[in-house]
């Protein structure tokens, strides 16, 4: 069964989402998220195919690093060129202070820095639509096979039952059901879930909280979705 979620906004309409990044890899695993908790999403890689799309969507996340010129122009002309009150979050490289400070300067209204954790990027966005005085994405309920997935309230139960998580268990389920199907390396989950990485904390501690997880759904007869391994690599959620 497919995840549903909740509407976003007292209209109901989800709000629109333009990413502009180059980053193939990162695009597609920001797009799988904000999809299943509330946003539509539109992609670009450039700035020449971005400057089209600015009256069709709610909110920009603008990577200043493009293969077809500077983020910081893509921002300029934004401002400049009738979108003034359009929401954006810039995102840098750590080496780019300066842009950042520049980036404010023009007009953006927050700023992310690579790595960034994809909840922390779902919090700002909703944080500056608020600010912007737009509905942001109400926090989803996922169904996926046995499971409902209350994200607002932090709750799964299955069969009308609490399932009683740790709080890492939850967070380390919640994300895996975001994107059902999408195969997460341990790296991946430590840098997403526990905000860690691997030279920091060993990467049993995620296959540990995985034992638990199944262990806890096998317990409250929860058969699909299951988490299964995929060697050499990490773990998906197939619903």
């Amino acid at each position: 069964m497919e995840p549903t979620e909740g509407a976003g906004g007292s209209t109901g309409r989800r709000p629109t989402i333009m990413l502009v990044e180059d980053d193939l890899d990162l695009v597609a695993m920001c797009d799988a998220y904000l999809t299943r908790v509330g946003f539509e999403v539109v992609r670009t890689n450039d700035a020449a195919s971005a400057r089209g799309g600015f009256g069709r969507v709610d909110l920009v996340v603008l990577d200043l690093g493009l293969p077809d010129g500077d983020g910081l122009d893509l921002l300029r002309t934004l401002r400049q060129g009738g979108h003034d009150q359009l929401p954006v979050i810039v995102v840098t490289g750590r080496g780019e202070e300066a842009d950042r400070v520049v980036g404010l300067e023009l007009g953006a209204d927050d700023y992310l820095v690579k790595p960034f954790f994809l909840r922390e990027l779902v919090a700002r966005i909703r944080a500056v639509l608020r600010r912007a005085g737009a509905d942001p994405a109400a926090p989803p309920v996922i169904h996926l096979g046995g499971l409902v997935i209350d994200t607002g309230a932090h709750v799964i139960r299955a069969a009308g039952e609490e399932i009683a998580l740790t709080p890492r268990e939850y967070m380390l389920l919640e994300f895996l059901a975001a994107s059902p199907g999408r195969v997460y390396s341990r790296e991946q989950l430590l840098a997403q879930v526990w905000e860690s990485k691997a030279e920091w904390q060993a990467q049993a501690t995620v296959d540990e909280h995985v034992y638990r997880i199944r262990r806890k759904l096998a317990d409250a007869g929860v058969e699909v979705p299951k988490i299964t391994t995929v060697r050499g690599f990490g773990y998906r959620l197939d619903p």
